[in-house]
């Protein structure tokens, strides 16, 4: 059976800046990196928890006109909001507006990678949809 998701996958522009601001203003951390043949960087993971992760694949060539599919977002779950949004803030992190709460009773607040890919924190709350699922 199904018990949780193990990986998102992103094709990343620019691996400096994807790790900066995945690394270095989220604070997730670098925990592999696989090579082809040659020698040059294929996936670098990223450690989300202890069986969770973020594959960057880069490629320079990327076309976002070119690349097709169904990705919405990626969401990423705190424990504390606004704690999570100060601490993003003095990384360095644009934080524009204030989260809002969604029509399933929890906590959002929206952000976009470099290469232009949405990202939602959530924090889950009393009553909501996903607290009553549990």
């Amino acid at each position: 059976m199904i018990t949780q998701i193990g990986h998102a996958a992103f094709r990343v522009r620019d691996l400096d800046a994807a790790l900066d601001f995945y690394c270095g203003k989220l604070g997730l951390s670098e925990a592999f990196r696989l090579y082809h043949d040659n020698g040059d960087v294929w996936i670098v993971y990223l450690k989300v928890s202890a069986s969770n992760f973020i594959e960057l694949f880069p490629d320079a060539k990327l076309d976002r006109q070119a690349v097709s599919g169904s990705y919405q977002h990626l969401c990423l779950l705190v424990d504390d909001m606004g704690a999570t949004l100060k601490e993003l803030a003095s990384r360095g992190l644009d934080i524009l507006g204030e989260p809002s709460v969604g029509k399933d009773g929890n906590l959002q607040y929206w952000l976009t990678d470099p290469d232009g890919n949405r990202i939602e924190l959530m924090q889950i709350m009393p009553g909501s949809l996903q607290a009553g699922a549990g």
